[in-house]
């Protein structure tokens, strides 16, 4: 008896370490496709891992290989809600987001396909870089880990800008992966070149726009046509500025063989001024006045505002995967010269963003029934999906529009850029939108 009751304990004891050990790490471990996990530190969760998670290059036909994503997880308590911050890009952050802290939840990042280390060995294969194979990624990652960590929970997926573009796609290829999605700013261009861009910039800082700064209310009626003026300027003198540009590129090792030389890269940072300068919420009061003769103040703020490294070569490479897509499937703009036209060769038209595509590529035509397809969905079948909008923001002019879908919501505060957030909004839009959040994630 003794000897029993002696096994009998020294089991119990050991099914109850066990037990004990069944966390998330070892949870983890237990996933076939995930490998490389490495604890992190990172308040306010409880545990922290970043991981590799194995997908197949080609979801249609997986004999094509398989590259490893990179995933983090912030581990707050089994049965809070999982945030899965679906990245357009790389991962720029392992800190909680927004959403993560409101909803006091779980975290799951994910770095998009063929960004950064997410990429096959042997390099990008550019055809399979796709909307479909990425929201495919996403399926594989949330179906795996809700059943391996997470059953009980509800799942809330979120993105900002092309992360809020994989937010979309993601949910409308698999609408029932998830209870809840919040796309912050996310545009959805129905052609390679969607002309709301332009006609949304063309009325931004116009009596037309009726927007008021967000820098102290002042009246920016006029901003478009101090915009405009900043850019005549910059053109009428490209020979006092490009020996500015030559310097700092020597100084920043930037090249510009892509774009097609220093002079047309100077040309495309005057150009790009505008949308960078509404994107990102710059303020009308600091554009250098049009008496200023100070060539290196001029310069510099050009800089600030159109940063060169945008038309980097180095850039452009890393950045290419974004590109690509833009060329392809999610769209992009183009520089209108028509005002400018005088500074341009009489056979120069409009310039887009050709130079970008990668060497090798194949440059599909833009998939523009795709498109149309997702937005007739937004306005039809799409449910619990808030989006988050700054209306000043040139990308808002291609912002969902959701017609009488009452089982989405939009929320814009018209003076906000790119930057737009929900902890932007007033109070009571604030609580408001949080109310909606807390009701659809309470439904069953």
């Amino acid at each position: 008896m003794k000897k029993f009751l002696t096994t009998f304990i020294g089991v119990l004891f050991c099914s109850l370490a066990v037990f004990a050990g069944d966390g998330i790490y070892e949870k983890l471990q237990r996933i076939p496709q995930i490998s490389d996990i490495q604890k992190m530190q990172v308040k306010p969760f409880q545990e922290y891992y970043q991981f590799w998670f194995e997908q197949p290059i080609d979801h249609a036909d997986p004999s094509k290989g398989t590259f490893k994503q990179k995933v983090l997880l912030g581990h707050k308590q089994l049965e809070a809600p999982v945030v899965v911050e679906l990245e357009g890009y790389n991962i720029w952050s392992p800190n909680e987001g927004e959403l993560s802290h409101l909803l006091k939840g779980n975290q799951l990042t994910v770095e998009h396909r063929f960004f950064d280390q997410s990429v096959p060995e042997g390099g990008i294969p550019w055809e399979y870089l796709t909307i479909k194979q990425a929201a495919d990624d996403h399926h594989e990652i949330i179906q795996t880990l809700k059943k391996a960590l997470y059953p009980d929970s509800k799942w809330v997926t979120t993105g900002i800008s092309k992360g809020g573009q994989t937010t979309i796609f993601h949910r409308y290829f698999y609408p029932e992966d998830v209870d809840v999605s919040v796309p912050y700013v996310a545009p959805l261009n129905l052609s390679y070149v969607d002309p709301r861009l332009e006609k949304f910039l063309d009325k931004l800082g116009t009596p037309k726009s009726g927007i008021k700064s967000f820098f102290g209310g002042e009246d920016l009626n006029n901003c478009h046509y101090l915009i405009r003026d900043f850019q005549i300027m910059c053109f009428e003198h490209l020979d006092v500025l490009l020996p500015l540009l030559e310097k700092l590129a020597a100084e920043k090792g930037y090249t510009y063989q892509r774009v097609g030389g220093t002079q047309r890269a100077l040309q495309l940072m005057i150009l790009e001024y505008p949308f960078a300068f509404w994107q990102w919420g710059n303020n009308c009061a600091d554009i250098p006045s049009q008496e200023s003769e100070d060539w290196q103040e001029i310069f510099d703020y050009l800089a600030k505002v159109s940063s060169p490294d945008f038309f980097d070569d180095q850039y452009i490479v890393r950045m290419q995967p974004f590109f690509y897509a833009a060329l392809t499937e999610i769209g992009m703009y183009d520089y209108n010269i028509k005002p400018f036209k005088k500074y341009f060769p009489a056979d120069e038209k409009n310039i887009d963003f050709s130079f970008t595509m990668p060497d090798g590529a194949e440059k599909k035509p833009f998939n523009e029934k795709q498109m149309r397809a997702i937005a007739e969905w937004l306005q039809t079948d799409a449910e619990k999906m808030l989006f988050v909008y700054g209306g000043s923001d040139p990308w808002y002019a291609t912002g969902v529009d959701l017609k009488k879908n009452g089982k989405c919501r939009k929320y814009v505060r018209g003076d906000m850029s790119h930057a737009c957030r929900i902890k932007d909004f007033d109070p009571v839009s604030r609580e408001d939108l949080i109310d909606t959040l807390t009701e659809w994630l309470q439904e069953k």
